[in-house]
């Protein structure tokens, strides 16, 4: 059926083969086309048009237990994160304050009550925090998110708390709306934010936010602790200046090479 907010120039067909793309994120591969039918609401006729074309464009192939996506739908993404510059400017950085912590760092943007993790380096362990890069979690659960979510207006941040999630993961410890609201506005007056727990028990974070050349933050930088290996005083007294030094110079590079062309085009 067409979607109710939908223009007249909305293109529905496009918006089903997002629709089929993403019910992959959310649930296990491979899939049949009952089972994506089913996770996106299509008629099974139409799942099975929109997979032949998929598989046509290189971006889902056929085996015999069903349908899976190929790497080649990694370009959408890998489009994005290198037309904003922020991966490239991002990953050095990232590399350096995984070695200074010993932990595991990130970057994410927020996407209406989610996160989408943008950027990941991990650190060698026996036991790691599973995240991947275009994962999705609930914002008002993750430090990263805290973060994001306290950057917004009053309007946009009531907007982004009572949407629906998107996340196929549900928060080990969620908060009421009045209690998170509480949470964010300390976050702002502070800076960053840390989270114990919320999502996964035994799982510690503190992240800050990266702000472009305006003082707009644009994403939020976080290093991630086993609870077991680190404690709550020692992320907060060590990791987190380590974690402020990194997103400082994340966003002074961020900046400069935004401000080039726009240097260049003032000097010809």
């Amino acid at each position: 059926m067409p979607r109710d907010d939908a223009g007249p120039d909305f293109i529905e067909a496009l918006a089903r083969g997002l629709d089929v793309i993403r019910c992959f994120g959310s649930h296990r591969v491979p899939m049949s086309l009952t089972e994506i039918a089913a996770a996106t609401g299509l008629a099974r006729p139409t799942a099975r048009r929109i997979v032949l074309t998929l598989e046509h464009l290189g971006y889902a192939r056929s085996t015999p237990e069903g349908v899976v996506l190929t790497p080649r739908v990694l370009e959408l993404g890998v489009a994005y994160t290198l037309s904003t510059g922020l991966w490239e400017v991002a990953l050095p950085h990232l590399r350096d304050l995984v070695e200074r912590t010993g932990q595991a760092a990130s970057v994410a943007e927020l996407d209406g009550s989610d996160i989408i993790y943008i950027a990941r380096v991990e650190v060698p362990k026996v036991v790691a925090v599973n995240v991947k890069v275009g994962m999705r979690l609930p914002a008002a659960s993750t430090a990263l998110g805290k973060v994001l979510l306290a950057s917004l207006d009053p309007d946009a941040l009531h907007t982004a708390l009572r949407a629906e999630t998107r996340s196929p993961i549900k928060p080990h410890r969620p908060k009421p709306i009045d209690e998170t609201e509480a949470e964010l506005r300390e976050v702002r007056a502070r800076g960053w934010a840390s989270t114990d727990g919320e999502v996964a028990p035994g799982i510690r974070s503190v992240a800050a936010p990266l702000r472009d050349g305006d003082g707009r933050t644009v994403a939020a930088v976080n290093v991630t602790a086993i609870a077991a290996e680190v404690g709550h005083r020692e992320l907060i007294d060590d990791l987190l200046p380590l974690l402020l030094q990194a997103t400082g110079a994340i966003g002074r590079d961020y900046e400069l090479i935004h401000a080039a062309p726009q240097r260049a085009l003032r000097a010809t």
